[in-house]
């Protein structure tokens, strides 16, 4: 997906608002900083993006940068109505399909975001600690050896 064209940004920034707002009811924080995004910061984020379609409709998104030959994840993104179907492990495991010369993959989310934590260590994931966003958003680091 092109983040650049405004279709494209404008579907993303909808399941951007959707799945984050999701994750800010069960961590118990608004200060997830896609939240606090704004359409313009998001289409000059500078990240490659992925989709997931279902029935024409963008269900799922991820997103992310290549560094030194590694995957930094910055964003999964699962439509609320699309949870629990398998879409974000599809798509991760596409990227690294995709990016099939990186070495490691790299990824974040809420500490307290349980679904999301689960899902990266059933993927392979592994604890690499924790750090502080904002206030007090607790943000667990997560990496994979491909």
């Amino acid at each position: 997906m092109n983040i650049q064209e405004s279709l494209s940004a404008a579907l993303v920034f909808d399941l951007q608002r959707a799945a984050y707002r999701k994750e800010a009811e069960l961590i118990g924080t608004d200060e997830i900083p896609p939240l606090l995004e704004s359409f313009e910061q998001l289409k000059a984020c500078g990240e490659l993006f992925l989709g997931y379609f279902d029935r024409g409709e963008l269900a799922g998104a991820v997103s992310y940068k290549m560094i030194e030959n590694k995957i930094d994840i910055h964003r999964v993104m699962v439509h609320p109505k699309h949870f629990r179907k398998g879409i974000a492990k599809s798509m991760i495991e596409h990227l690294t399909i995709k990016e099939g010369d990186a070495s490691e993959m790299l990824v974040a989310t809420g500490a307290a975001n349980t679904p999301a934590v689960k899902l990266y260590q059933r993927l392979g994931f592994t604890y690499a600690g924790e750090t502080i966003a904002g206030q007090n958003l607790q943000i667990a680091h997560f990496r994979k050896s491909l």
